[in-house]
């Protein structure tokens, strides 16, 4: 009897977004879920929290695509200069290279952080900085100061790891330049797949670190930064009063689960804020994860 080796239609649409697609699959719910969380916003929130919360959740994200922006370029830039000093006649440059970036990944991304917005905050109140989009900007590039050495470090790997191959030492034999090897041949051809979930990586990171730092300096911890009023983000969000007063209220639900309904209807702002960024890091965390499996990285 001749088995029938055809798939059954639904187990190939099934196979194209669950074992195999799961980065696709996890950024149709992520962009899913932030309209349906939109759209309850826009019906049960009040007009001037669901503003608030549009401009912090695009100021959020403009900010951590800055960092993937600036954290590749540093990142690449590091990795050719470290590349060009890896010669013996170099050593010494290559050496002192490598120590500055080791000195300043060494640095905890808190306290780094921490510096840069306390800099940042002098230009603000100096009017040196007048603008909401610059400040978010150079937020974003603050971000990226310690963050842009896992790009670095993946851009090293990939060429070490096609350095020794034949079609490099062809190409090389032919004339063709060695940058252009690494830039087009390498990195462009051969390792994309690493650098979109490095990048998608880095987004997320970049998420974590921006929430993390507004949440700090908008409770107070440092008194040279609070004062100065940057553009709101999910983070300064979720610190706000209004905010975790809502979220105060999930304890008060949990002695009381009478108030359960009113969390999702009356103390939406503070419940919000949290899901919305608590669920973008899931689901970014996954895409890369999706992103891993599917090209065995």
């Amino acid at each position: 009897m001749m088995s029938d080796t055809r798939r059954h239609p639904r187990r190939q649409f099934a196979s194209f977004f669950l074992p195999d697609r799961k980065d696709l699959l996890w950024t149709v719910i992520w962009i899913g879920g932030l309209v349906i969380v939109w759209v309850w916003f826009l019906l049960f929130l009040n007009e001037p929290a669901r503003l608030r919360m549009q401009t912090a959740m695009a100021d959020t994200l403009l900010s951590a695509g800055t960092v993937v922006v600036s954290a590749f370029l540093m990142g690449w830039g590091s990795a050719m200069l470290l590349h060009l000093l890896d010669r013996p006649k170099r050593k010494r440059l290559y050496l002192a290279a490598t120590f500055l970036l080791n000195l300043l990944r060494s640095v905890p991304q808190i306290i780094g952080m921490l510096l840069g917005y306390t800099l940042l905050a002098a230009l603000v109140r100096g009017e040196t900085m007048r603008s909401e989009f610059l400040q978010v900007l150079a937020a974003g590039f603050l971000t990226s100061l310690v963050v842009f050495q896992e790009v670095t470090d993946v851009i090293q790997e990939r060429i070490r790891h096609y350095r020794e191959m034949d079609f490099v030492s062809a190409l090389l034999v032919c004339g063709v330049p060695e940058f252009t090897i690494i830039n087009r041949e390498i990195l462009w051809k051969n390792s994309v797949a690493h650098l979109v979930q490095k990048a998608v990586s880095v987004f997320g990171r970049a998420i974590f670190l921006v929430c993390s730092i507004d949440f700090i300096i908008s409770v107070g911890l440092s008194t040279e930064v609070s004062l100065t009023n940057f553009p709101p983000t999910l983070g300064s969000m979720l610190a706000s009063l209004d905010s975790k007063q809502d979220i105060l209220v999930i304890g008060s639900a949990l002695t009381e689960p009478g108030l359960l309904p009113s969390l999702f209807f009356e103390h939406l702002q503070g419940i919000g804020v949290a899901f919305v960024t608590v669920f973008t890091l899931v689901c970014l965390y996954r895409i890369s994860n999706g992103l891993v499996e599917r090209h065995r990285l």
